[in-house]
């Protein structure tokens, strides 16, 4: 990997209005600005082989920082938040809700919670479109849409009483 400063990953493209302001509320945004700061020399630090390695949630996150620091008038996020917890992509999806209000964002994923509150939700099976309709219409369904809720909640559940067992 080569080696770069984190504002040099974060402003890989111009940002749209060209400014600092612009890279940190992006970073904000993307749930990031708070870690970055807490590197040694913040947005400066050197990353890479020679500095600090970001983790796989980081780096998801300081792409998408790139992508809203040029204030997209289209959005599409292809899995870009796997790597996230769930809670902090709660939190960035809540700050992606309001940036992108009256706009055009695309959320491809395979977990529920990241599409459940989008106008329409398209659920494919094997590459062909099986269900389609609003986080409500799809669970009055209790199709394909349900049962991938289920058992998502399911696992969550389950990790949430591992790590339990595990603390205590």
């Amino acid at each position: 990997m080569r080696t770069t400063s984190a504002w040099a990953v974060i402003t890989a493209f111009e940002p749209a209005h060209d400014g600092i302001s612009d890279i940190t509320y992006a970073t904000k945004m993307a749930q990031l600005h708070e870690q970055i700061t807490e590197f040694p020399n913040g947005y400066e630090t050197v990353l890479g082989e020679r500095g600090i390695n970001l983790s796989g949630g980081q780096k998801q996150r300081a792409t998408l920082a790139r992508a809203l620091a040029r204030d997209p008038l289209v959005l599409v996020l292809d899995d870009a938040l796997s790597a996230v917890d769930t809670h902090t992509e709660t939190q960035i999806l809540d700050d992606l809700q309001e940036i992108m209000s009256g706009r055009t964002s695309f959320i491809i994923s395979h977990r529920v919670s990241a599409v459940m509150r989008a106008d329409k939700i398209l659920v494919l099976d094997e590459g062909v479109i099986v269900e389609s309709g609003t986080h409500a219409e799809l669970i009055a369904t209790n199709g394909t849409y349900t049962g991938l809720l289920r058992r998502q909640l399911l696992e969550e559940g389950l990790e949430a009483a591992v790590a339990a067992t595990a603390n205590a």
